[in-house]
C-alpha cells in the first residue's frame, strides 16, 4: 500500500503551513487519527507524528471482522515500553511481545509487520497516536511497592485523566478521571462497570498535581515488584497555538437531563472523543471525525470489547464550533436519563495558518471508469465540490462535518433550492483518508475540487435556526469575507454574504440575480473574527431548520476574496500570488450574471479554459475568458458576466 500523508501530517511536516517553533505547539504535531487498509505484509504509516524522538502512544483497532479469524481487541503500543510490546484493553492480560506487530516508531509515524490484529490483509483499521508533549500527554512507568506513594510525571499541568495498567502481571486497567466524584473513585477500562468506590486504595484519596500522582495499595496499580505503565492526559492546560494559550485537550463530564440533548462546551471543535457512562453499566466509546463524527451519522468503537465498528445509522453525537452535543436518541453508551458521563475530547486541527494553496486546495479532473474509482488527494478533504464536466451535471457539495460515509450520507446541490439529500449508498463522492471514492458506476468526465478547513483560509459551520436575530461562532480565526449559507432541512435559496457589499445586501448562489437588499439576512451586522450574524430570514435562520455555512477569507499567498470593476478590455487581477490562481469563482453583482468557475485541473490557459456555472446544470463551456497568471488571474473576455465595462464583480481565487 502506498504511503499516504494525512492533513495533520502535512501541517506537522511543513507542507505549506506555518512552521512550528520551540515556543509554539499545535494539535497536528501531537495527535493523529489515521485510517488504513492492511496488506498482510509490511507497511509504513506516515501520520506526521514524531514518535521516535519525542515518544508517544499508538492505539490500533481492526474496524471490520476478519473473514478468517474474527475480531481482535484494541492494541496499545508505546515508545517507553518499546515497539512490538502490546497491551490489549479488552482483558486483564500482561504485556505480550509480538515481533511482527507494530515493529518500529519513526519520526513521522510507525511501521507495521504481518500481525493480523494490526495489519491483516484487506482488513480496515483505525489508529490513534498521542505524542508526548507538556500540557497534552505523558507516559510514565513505575515499579509497585505495595504501599501508598507518589509518582512523578512530566505533563507540566494537573492531569485530567490517568490510565494505569500492570505490564508484568494480569490485572484491570484502572482509570482516574477528574469527572469522577473525587480521588477515592476509579473506573476500569477493560470493563463496562460504572464508577467504583469510594476507596483510598486506588489513588490514596489524593488528587494528582502538576508534578506527581498518587497510588494506593490496590493490587491492580501497586503490587510490590510489579511493573506498571501510566498514560497521563492533560485537561484545559493551554500551551498550544501561536501564543501558547489555546487548549487542545479537555477531560470533563456531562449529565443527561430527560427530554434534553447533552450540550458540552469546550471552546473549540473536537475531532476525537472517548466517552464512558459512569453511573450505569455501559461500554467505553471512541468517536472521531475520520470515521464519521458528523451531523448525519456516528460510528463507535469500544476499547473494552473486541467488537467491530458500529454504524449507528444516524447522528447521535456531533461536533460544533465550540464543543459537541449528544442527542437524546443516542444509545445508553452516550445518553441515558440522569446518568453522568466522563469524556476526553481533543481539538480539531490544523491550527497553523497555511502558507501555500496546495496544502489546502486540490483540483482534479478525470474520466471515471464506471466501476468505482479512488482518486488520491494530498490531504484528507474537509469539503468537496463535484461536477460532471460535459453533460447536465448536478453541482454537489459533500463535506465531512455534515457526514459523507455510513448509513446516512449527506449531499447538497448548488444549483438547487432543495435541502440536503441523504443516500443509503455512497454519494458522489465519498471523502476517505487522503482520497475520494466515486461509486456511481457510470463513465463520465468529472471535476472534483477539494478544500481543507484551515485558519485564515476556510471554515464550515453547521447550526440550528432560532428564528430570532443571533450570532454563530466560527473558527476561521479572521473576519470572513465570503459566507455561503444553505438550509439543510428546507427548500430555500442559497444566500451569500460578501464583504465587498453592504452588510444589508446579499447574493443568491443558485440564481443569476443581482445583489439584493434585506436586513434580515445578516442582521445589518458585519462579521468578526469569531462570529457572524444572522437575521430572521427563512433562508438563513428559521426555527427549527438546520443550516450549513461555508466561510472564506483572504489568506496571503493562498486565497483572495475581492472585487473588481469591468473594463471591457483585457485586465489582470492581482491576488498577491506568486504561482498564479488554480481556482477562480466570479459573480456580477450590479445586474444579473451567472456564478462562473474556472480551475487549472481542466485548464486556465489560452484555448483551454472551460468554465462551469455553480447556479446551473449546464455542461462546461470552453471559451477564451480567464487565464491563470503569476500574480492571480487574467480576464481576456468582454463577456457581460465577467468583464462588462463599468460592471461590478466579486471573486474568490485560490493559488
Amino acid at each position: 500500500m502506498p504511503t499516504v500523508i494525512t492533513e495533520g501530517a502535512m501541517a506537522a511536516r511543513g507542507f505549506g503551513f506555518g512552521a512550528s517553533s520551540a515556543a509554539a505547539n499545535y494539535i497536528e504535531d501531537v495527535f493523529s487519527t489515521y485510517l488504513y487498509t492492511g496488506n498482510g505484509s509490511t507497511q509504513t504509516i506516515t501520520n506526521g507524528i514524531d514518535l521516535s524522538t519525542k515518544g508517544g502512544l499508538t492505539l490500533i483497532k481492526m474496524r471490520n471482522t476478519d473473514s478468517t479469524y474474527g475480531n481482535y481487541p484494541f492494541s496499545w503500543f508505546d515508545t517507553v515500553r518499546g515497539a512490538t510490546n502490546a497491551l490489549y484493553s479488552k482483558g486483564t492480560g500482561a504485556q505480550s511481545t509480538y515481533p511482527t506487530s507494530l515493529t518500529a516508531f519513526t519520526s513521522s509515524g510507525f511501521n507495521l509487520g504481518t500481525q493480523i490484529p494490526q495489519n491483516g490483509s484487506n482488513d480496515i483499521f483505525a489508529s490513534w497516536t498521542f505524542r508526548k508533549q507538556a500540557k497534552f500527554f505523558d507516559i510514565v512507568t513505575y515499579t509497585g511497592t505495595g504501599v501508598a506513594h507518589t509518582i512523578p510525571h512530566n505533563l507540566g499541568s494537573t492531569p485530567g485523566c490517568i490510565i494505569v495498567k500492570c505490564t508484568s502481571l494480569s490485572g484491570n486497567w484502572f482509570v482516574y478521571h477528574n469527572g469522577l466524584p473525587d480521588a477515592t473513585w476509579a473506573l476500569t477500562l477493560n470493563s463496562n462497570f460504572p464508577e467504583q468506590g469510594p476507596s483510598n486504595t486506588y489513588w490514596n484519596s489524593t488528587a494528582p498535581t502538576s508534578s506527581v500522582f498518587s497510588v494506593g495499595t490496590d493490587s491492580n496499580i501497586n503490587t510490590s515488584g510489579a511493573s506498571y505503565v501510566a498514560y497521563i492526559f492533560a485537561s484545559n492546560a493551554g500551551g498550544f497555538g501561536s501564543v501558547g494559550a489555546d487548549n487542545v485537550i479537555t477531560c470533563g463530564s456531562y449529565t443527561c437531563v430527560s427530554g434534553s440533548n447533552a450540550d458540552v462546551y469546550l471552546g473549540y471543535e473536537p475531532q476525537f472523543l472517548i466517552v464512558k457512562n459512569i453511573s450505569n453499566t455501559a461500554n467505553w466509546c471512541i468517536i472521531d471525525n475520520m470515521r464519521n463524527f458528523s451531523l448525519a451519522d456516528t460510528f463507535l468503537l469500544y476499547p473494552n470489547l473486541i467488537n467491530p465498528e458500529v454504524d449507528l445509522g444516524s447522528s447521535v453525537s456531533n461536533p460544533n464550533a465550540t464543543g459537541f452535543s449528544v442527542n437524546i436518541t443516542a444509545p445508553p453508551t452516550l445518553w441515558s436519563p440522569s446518568s453522568t458521563y466522563i469524556y476526553i475530547a481533543i481539538r480539531r486541527g490544523p491550527m497553523k495558518t497555511p502558507t501555500v494553496g496546495t496544502s489546502v486546495f486540490y483540483p482534479d479532473s478525470y474520466t471515471s471508469s464506471g466501476s468505482g474509482d479512488t482518486r488520491p488527494v494530498p490531504f484528507t478533504p474537509s469539503f468537496t465540490y463535484s461536477d460532471n464536466n460535459t453533460s447536465a451535471p448536478n453541482n454537489i457539495f459533500i463535506d465531512a462535518l455534515r457526514g459523507n460515509s455510513g448509513s446516512n450520507q449527506e449531499y447538497i446541490l448548488t444549483n438547487s433550492t432543495s435541502g440536503a439529500g441523504l443516500t443509503a449508498g455512497k454519494p458522489d463522492p465519498t471523502i476517505e483518508s487522503n482520497s475520494l471514492y466515486f461509486g456511481d458506476g457510470s463513465v463520465q468526465s468529472r471535476l472534483i475540487l477539494s478544500f481543507l478547513r484551515a485558519p485564515g483560509f476556510f471554515d464550515e459551520v453547521c447550526y440550528p435556526g432560532t428564528g430570532a436575530n443571533t450570532t454563530q461562532t466560527h473558527n476561521l480565526g479572521v473576519v470572513p469575507e465570503l459566507i455561503i449559507v444553505k438550509s439543510r432541512s428546507n427548500a430555500t435559496a442559497w444566500q451569500v454574504y460578501s464583504s465587498t457589499l453592504a452588510n444589508t445586501e446579499y447574493l443568491v448562489l443558485n440564481t443569476t440575480a443581482a445583489k439584493a437588499t434585506g436586513a434580515t439576512r445578516w442582521n445589518s451586522t458585519t462579521p468578526t473574527s469569531t462570529v457572524f450574524s444572522l437575521g430572521t430570514a427563512t433562508e438563513v435562520n428559521s426555527y427549527p431548520a438546520s443550516y450549513v455555512a461555508y466561510l472564506f477569507a483572504t489568506c496571503p499567498g493562498v486565497s483572495k476574496v475581492g472585487s473588481y470593476s469591468g473594463t471591457g478590455a483585457t485586465q489582470t487581477i492581482n491576488c498577491g500570488f506568486t504561482g498564479g490562481a488554480r481556482f477562480v469563482l466570479i459573480k456580477r453583482t450590479d445586474t444579473t450574471g451567472d456564478w462562473y468557475q474556472w480551475d487549472t485541473a481542466r485548464g486556465m490557459v489560452a484555448g483551454t479554459d472551460p468554465y462551469l456555472l455553480w447556479n446551473s446544470s449546464s455542461g462546461q463551456v470552453n471559451a477564451n475568458n480567464v487565464y491563470t497568471t503569476s500574480v492571480g488571474f487574467q480576464i481576456v473576455s468582454t463577456a457581460a458576466g465577467i468583464n462588462a465595462s463599468g460592471g461590478s464583480y466579486i471573486f474568490l481565487a485560490i493559488a
